[in-house]
């Protein structure tokens, strides 16, 4: 019982640091609706500055200056990406907002590590709370016990702010109704300015508060990002309190897991330990499943009606002939290209990326569901092709046609508790379920390899020339996207539709828009599961990675990249980003800092994507021709 008080002891105090994370993400989704995937990257500019700030200003008093000061160098920092980045960018679609912070995420990644280099930084500890205090006779961390008091700190001067300011008036009205806020005289431009500056703020202070009890690493951007996202899901988006109590749930979860150890049970050998991998994902399926809205959350309105900006329309024969003949080019790409064997390289991960970014897309832009884990599809298709020539013995041709039935029975379980949410909770729930799948292969060493992966898994022989899989990769990818166009104008794909513009409307006139849509992430996770099927042949191996957060953001900035509202999106963005990803990794150390750059000058000129942009073009032309 001693162990178990320190273990709970210790999960409160991480708990403190992660409250302040997750709170601030939280009033910056609340008032301004942006799912700010840079949020972590604050985070991780916190502890960084704080060692830089400590290392200049020294003693003990400079010590207790650093912290702050990091906190206001990146609250700066983030009121600057507001004014000269999001601001701009306010009127396009939300998903584009996302990839704009994620462009954010990859120059402050590069930038961190030009000015800080690759290594892991351990800050001093702090003066003054070096040792540690006898609690129960154990002794237990002196530092850790003013974490345990800044959290409450943090939250009680958050809800004077909130309650007892014109401001915070002002920022919780604009939490409700930003329209009634505009209407009264508010100058909305500079309140979400200082909502953003606050917000990044307490994130810097929850990365420098870190600085004695782990090393600053570029990692630190993304792993705190999912823990901040479950914290603020579970306990409802916008809810202080709830954010507060989530961060406590999360953490002492995390903390009973050490603590239990390992057991057996009924001749079973459970390891709590590495369930702290996924703990807080499991905590947010669960909440989700059982109160869609998080703890403190509000139930969300019923969505009203609202026709998509352009119908959907079937391809005319114009563009039926220019997609034939881009295909035949791209058939004929192995042999106009023979002086550039990498090209068909580079060309296989292309066919392999449209593929996946097709899927995403039609689960996005015809569904109108947003995933956050569609990776997850993607890593079942390729461990199942793997599994099932390693493990099973079949022949490659057979695996890889029948890989994408493991992805298949992934989305007939996620989708069926999926569809019952909307919004970001959805997109959260698939990011759960994601991180699950992540974790039982990633640490499931004697059937997936764990971190090591599985490896020897090349094509057979008259699939082993780079050019005879390139035709393989661009079969199936053409393929696949025909199967998905045939969807989309079928009558289950004009179902899919009605249920995305107006889910109350399509229920009245008879469709069942829970099992369409039910329907919808089966198709998209099997189509998926064959682009990760083929990813795993053409590269030989496979590991975690194709499960993890990386791949499902990298789904996301392809179909954005190239415009949702358009057929061709996935196919030029998926291009665009993996062309852009290897000809800038060939060319600078600081490839993320360059394709980030890339990304935001694209978000700023292009703000319907690529596609998007040509399509109205396009439209503009042939009006113009008209008159």
């Amino acid at each position: 019982m001693t162990g178990l008080a320190l273990q709970l002891l210790t999960g409160l105090a991480s708990a403190s640091s992660l409250f302040l994370v997750a709170v601030g993400l939280s009033l910056i989704f609340g008032v301004m609706r942006i799912v700010n995937f840079a949020h972590g990257s604050f985070f991780m500019l916190g502890i960084y500055l704080a060692y830089s700030l400590v290392s200049v200003l020294g003693g003990s008093i400079g010590y207790w200056v650093a912290l702050p000061l990091a906190a206001v160098i990146v609250g700066a920092f983030g009121a600057l990406v507001e004014i000269f980045l999001l601001r701009r960018i306010y009127r396009s679609p939300e998903l584009f907002q996302l990839l704009a912070t994620f462009a954010v995420v990859l120059v402050v990644k590069d930038a961190a590590l030009i000015i800080w280099g690759p290594e892991e930084l351990l800050g001093p500890r702090a003066p003054g709370l070096e040792g540690a205090v006898q609690i129960l006779g154990q002794p237990f961390p002196a530092y850790d016990l003013f974490l345990l008091v800044v959290g409450p700190a943090v939250l009680a001067g958050l809800w004077w702010l909130m309650h007892r300011t014109n401001w915070g008036r002002a920022v919780r009205a604009a939490t409700e109704d930003r329209e009634m806020v505009a209407a009264l005289g508010i100058h909305q431009a500079w309140l979400f300015t200082a909502v953003f500056a606050l917000g990044t703020g307490l994130a810097g202070l929850g990365g420098a508060l870190q600085l004695p009890r782990e090393p600053a690493s570029l990692e630190l951007d993304l792993t705190i990002l999912g823990s901040a996202f479950v914290v603020v899901v579970v306990g409802g988006m916008g809810s202080l309190a709830g954010a507060f109590v989530a961060a406590i749930v999360v953490s002492v979860v995390k903390a009973l897991c050490i603590w239990v150890g390992v057991v057996t049970v009924f001749g079973i050998e459970l390891a709590f330990p590495k369930l702290t991998l996924v703990a807080e994902f499991l905590v947010m399926a669960a909440v989700l499943i059982w109160r869609p809205w998080g703890l403190f959350g509000k139930p969300q309105s019923a969505a009203s009606y609202a026709a998509p900006e352009e119908p959907w329309r079937l391809p005319s024969t114009a563009q039926r002939t220019m997609t034939l003949v881009a295909l035949a080019v791209a058939a004929a790409m192995p042999v106009w290209s023979e002086a550039f064997p990498y090209a068909v390289v580079l060309a296989t991960d292309m066919a392999v990326a449209v593929l996946f970014a097709a899927s995403l897309h039609l689960l996005m832009g015809p569904a109108g569901m947003h995933s956050f884990g569609h990776a997850a599809y993607y890593g079942l298709g390729a461990y199942g092709a793997a599994l099932l020539v390693t493990s099973a013995g079949l022949p490659m041709p057979l695996a890889l046609a029948m890989a994408p039935l493991a992805a298949t029975l992934g989305a007939l379980l996620f989708g069926w508790f999926s569809v019952r949410l909307s919004g970001v909770y959805l997109a959260m729930l698939t990011l759960a379920f994601a991180q699950i799948v992540w974790s039982i292969a990633f640490q499931w060493d004697a059937v997936t390899g764990g971190s090591n992966g599985i490896i020897g898994l090349w094509p057979v022989d008259w699939l082993s020339e780079p050019n005879a899989y390139y035709w393989l990769a661009l079969g199936c990818m053409a393929a696949g996207i025909w199967v998905l166009r045939r969807v989309l104008f079928s009558p289950f794909g004009y179902a899919l539709r009605a249920a995305r513009d107006s889910g109350m409307r399509a229920q009245a006139i008879g469709i069942d828009v829970h099992r369409i849509q039910w329907m919808g992430f089966v198709v998209t996770g099997t189509v998926a599961g064959l682009a990760g099927a083929l990813f795993a042949f053409s590269k030989g191996s496979i590991a975690p990675d194709v499960l993890g957060v990386a791949q499902s953001i990298n789904g996301l900035v392809m179909v954005m990249l190239g415009g949702v509202q358009t057929l061709a999106g996935p196919v030029v963005g998926a291009s665009t980003f993996v062309w852009l990803s290897d000809t800038v990794s060939q060319h600078s150390a600081y490839w993320r800092a360059a394709l980030g750059a890339v990304i935001l000058l694209l978000v700023l000129l292009f703000p319907r994507g690529l596609a998007g942009y040509g399509q109205m073009a396009s439209g503009l032309l042939k009006q113009r021709g008209g008159s």
